[in-house]
């Protein structure tokens, strides 16, 4: 068997990887040169623990290899972008593209697997339409399915193998082709179902984890305004067995959970009134906290704040759709210096980051906790506090014990929990 996998991003490489590393054919094509070039010089333009390790053995078996052009093969998968448009409509121009450059080497019986995220009915009013064009017949010529991936950065090639997947066919014989391809690594129960049914469960999944957090993210406002702590109001009410309440923080991030929702509000707009309101609130998380971190430091001369953290979660170099960046932005716009730090991504766009925690919180009035690395946990705040020249320390993340703050002379505050005194710094 040959597969042809369209996208070597996040999701495309690992993927093409882990079929290589299972012996079969791979090639991977993808229309940025560079990395193209990048991976067939076996190294890496993603982070992924483990990922570097298995691409080498993957090309050195001889089963992987990379390109900027398909080539004929027994099944093509498409893992390419589907970012929002301004108006968060989807942008399927990438899909259209993929599925387009593929038509030339199509022959009767490939498998056509998508595996981007896309709006309901995208296999059978894009994709399929555009595959006809070759004068073969979806479900008869062409076996065609949407597969999505349900993978979380940081663990991806374990959750690869042992997540269960959903395999939806435009008919019975394609569910049964791709679930044939993907067992040949999966591990999880393998759910067959139909190609908008599969879209659908994508897009779901996502979207009730935007909506929790949109309420958690609503309850730590509420919180703040009455006066009790949201994250212990939280740890409380998840006691309940049948209540699962999310936290609330800086906003939401990743090109899922802060993406997928509008597709369902593209899909049926008159309909999808709280999925709108869930990603209108947590879009607009980041400004708040923006608007708080200013109050903390308001009346200090030329203040300067430093920011921990611009992954959008824990442990991950991943900084796409990140409220942290947001949260950046929003600070200079109303004036305010800023330094940044994290240790796992390094974004060329941000010229004020630091090589080290210690030269972010030099000379620095606030202390911001954005991302919950494991790094950050551990802070030595006793060592941190004598470089400060005002010793704030507000966290997003409840990440740092309050006693352990105040211990090393920091005042403390988070998210969810009404804003310090801000008369005690200029005492």
């Amino acid at each position: 068997m040959k597969l042809v996998v369209m996208g070597l991003g996040y999701i495309g490489l690992p993927t093409a990887v882990m079929f290589a590393k299972h012996g079969v054919k791979v090639h991977g094509v993808d229309i940025n040169e560079q990395v193209v070039e990048t991976l067939q010089n076996k190294a890496l333009h993603i982070e992924e623990p483990g990922l570097g390790e298995m691409l080498v053995e993957a090309i050195d078996s001889g089963n992987l290899t990379f390109g900027t052009t398909p080539v004929p093969a027994d099944g093509f998968i498409i893992a390419v972008p589907t970012p929002v448009n301004p108006d968060k409509s989807a942008n399927l121009n990438y899909v259209r593209s993929a599925t387009k450059m593929i038509n030339p080497f199509l022959q009767k019986d490939n498998l056509v697997v998508l595996e981007s995220t896309s709006p309901p009915g995208t296999t059978l009013k894009v994709l399929a339409p555009i595959l006809e064009e070759t004068g073969l017949k979806v479900g008869k010529d062409l076996h065609v399915a949407y597969s999505p991936e349900r993978v979380l950065p940081g663990k991806l090639l374990e959750e690869l193998v042992n997540n269960n997947r959903i395999v939806g066919g435009v008919n019975a014989e394609s569910s049964i082709m791709t679930e044939r391809i993907y067992k040949i690594f999966v591990k999880g129960i393998i759910h067959q179902t139909d190609a908008t049914t599969a879209e659908m469960v994508k897009l779901m999944e996502n979207t009730y984890r935007d909506v929790n957090i949109a309420l958690a993210n609503e309850l730590a406002r509420i919180a703040e305004n009455v006066g009790c702590d949201i994250w212990k109001a939280v740890e409380l009410a998840n006691c309940h067995p049948r209540v699962n309440v999310h936290s609330p923080g800086p906003g939401v991030g990743g090109h899922c959970i802060a993406v997928d929702p509008w597709f369902l509000v593209e899909a049926s707009p008159e309909d999808a009134t709280l999925i709108r309101t869930a990603r209108s609130i947590n879009d607009g998380v980041p400004e708040i906290v923006a608007t708080q971190i200013k109050e903390c430091i308001d009346g200090i001369d030329q203040p300067k704040v430093a920011l921990l953290g611009l992954a959008y979660k824990g442990n991950i170099g991943d900084a796409r759709e990140s409220p942290s960046i947001t949260i950046l932005q929003h600070l200079q716009e109303m004036g305010i210096s800023c330094s940044v730090h994290d240790p796992y991504v390094l974004d060329k766009r941000i010229t004020n980051q630091c090589e080290t925690v210690e030269q972010t919180v030099q000379d620095a009035d606030c202390l911001v906790l954005l991302t919950d690395h494991n790094e950050y946990k551990e802070l030595d705040l006793k060592a941190l506090t004598p470089l400060m020249r005002h010793a704030l320390l507000y966290d997003t993340k409840n990440m740092i014990d309050k006693e352990k703050a105040e211990r090393a002379e920091f005042q403390y505050e988070k998210v969810g929990k009404s804003q310090i005194n801000t008369n005690l710094l200029h005492l």
